[in-house]
């Protein structure tokens, strides 16, 4: 099939280079010449994990480009999916569709012949019907129908998200529309996907749920931490206790510094405010992002309390910036709250992140970034773990120790991952604080 990717961002990338590698014939646009340019050259705009070689090998084959030009791609496709941004709109918290708004205006010039367009952006409830309304509006010939088909893509996992997915949410009433969208994900039959078919404001609330309940367990496993801290129990074998129930599920039960990252902020307070304009306010989602807020400063007030009650004049170091590992991701990063918080409490801030340096850079100008994890921690009367990429899982802790400033007290080691055993740093020489143990 030929496909036109609106959009050659982070779902419109890997989606489209996905597609290419299932065969179909696929052109991603975006308005930004220069990430066009940087992308038919080879050079990825994020981190992800085997992205590179995978658009490499579908523009070698000739199933994958990139374009700045709309026309000539929408009008030979079976299918266009608009895949770009709907950041959190300034004053009100709403999902910003000013994008996607201005995609259909633009497809419905170029279109020709039938055509399925897609909202593969995370949009709220109705926003199908207003696109299709744009489109009609302003090419009342069109023979189109619009489709909702929501992306649940993990950062740092996307690709095999994509290609051996949980299920396919598929928004429409329209048989021709489904028809074409079972063919869109054909190559997947064999890995036995399930298409889940649905009316289109249904898929579009579908993903907002999804992203709710998952930033809900979070959040629940977070306050559940801190209750363990009081008591004197332990969070991993608590979430553990609990996620062998097959009802709950092992899975967003890792107590941490809060939820960061493209989705679960923005789609978390885009689903309170539709709720509240519908006159059905959900006040579990409300609690869940008020918590998770107010969490990531928490985490600096918890750094200083180990440090003895004051960082002012000392040096803290930070390993891990980005929101999870295996991303440059740093939208909404714990680690920003985290950074404000002893900067505001006079410590001075020292970095590492194996990807996310070059976009923490630009949003934290004032921290110091080191080479690698032990450059870091050289001088740190303070060591912090806020991302658990793997690079950090393994360190040698009698190295990181022998570079930390310490005198009679014992460096500080706050793990607030929970990657290290407590024991074994406390056998290393630190003093460790970890989250709800």
């Amino acid at each position: 099939m030929k496909v036109a990717m609106i959009g050659a961002g982070y779902v419109g990338l890997v989606s489209g280079a996905c597609l290419a590698d299932f065969g179909h014939t696929v052109v991603c646009i975006d308005r930004e010449p220069d990430k066009i340019a940087s992308l038919n050259a080879g050079r990825m705009p994020i981190y992800e994990p085997g992205l590179d070689a995978l658009v490499a090998e579908n523009v070698r084959q000739r199933r994958l480009a990139f374009s700045t030009s709309m026309r000539e791609a929408v009008a030979d496709a079976d299918a266009v999916f608009i895949a770009v941004g709907t950041p959190s709109r300034r004053g009100d918290g709403f999902a910003d569709l000013s994008f996607v708004f201005d995609a259909a205006r633009e497809i419905a010039g170029a279109l020709s012949g039938f055509t399925v367009v897609v909202t593969k952006s995370t949009v709220p409830v109705g926003t199908g019907d207003e696109v299709e309304r744009i489109i009609r509006e302003a090419n009342p010939a069109v023979e189109v129908s619009v489709a909702s088909n929501p992306e649940f893509l993990r950062e740092g996992a996307a690709i095999a998200d994509f290609k051996r997915p949980d299920r396919i949410v598929v928004g429409t009433q329209d048989a021709r529309a489904e028809a074409v969208m079972r063919e869109v994900y054909r190559p997947l039959y064999l890995n036995q996907a399930p298409i889940l078919v649905t009316d289109r404001r249904t898929a579009e609330l579908t993903k907002y749920a999804a992203n709710a309940f998952l930033a809900a367990k979070i959040t629940f496993i977070n306050e559940v931490a801190d209750l363990c801290e009081a008591v004197g129990a332990d969070v991993q074998q608590v979430a553990r206790g609990i996620g062998l129930d097959k009802r709950i599920g092992p899975k967003f039960l890792h107590a941490g510094p809060g939820y960061g990252g493209s989705c679960f902020p923005k789609d978390t307070l885009a689903l309170v405010k539709t709720a509240q304009d519908a006159g059905t306010p959900l006040r579990l989602v409300e609690t869940v992002v008020a918590v998770n807020d107010q969490r990531k400063r928490a985490m600096a007030r918890k750094v200083i309390k180990a440090c003895g009650g004051s960082v002012r004049g000392k040096t803290v170091a930070l390993l891990g910036l980005t929101f999870k590992p295996d991303t440059d991701d740093m939208r909404d990063a714990p680690s920003l709250a985290i950074v404000a918080g002893l900067q505001d409490a006079g410590a001075r801030i020292v970095a590492y992140d194996p990807e996310g340096m070059a976009h923490a850079r630009a949003l934290m100008p004032e921290v110091t970034y080191a080479e690698d994890a032990y450059a870091c921690a050289e001088g740190a009367d303070a060591l912090v773990i806020v991302t658990e990429w793997n690079a950090f899982r393994a360190l040698d802790l009698d190295r990181l120790r022998q570079t930390m400033a310490f005198g009679e007290a014992a460096p500080v080691l706050i793990d607030l991952r929970n990657i290290y055993d407590p024991a074994s740093a406390a056998r290393h020489g630190f003093t460790y604080r970890g989250i709800g143990r």
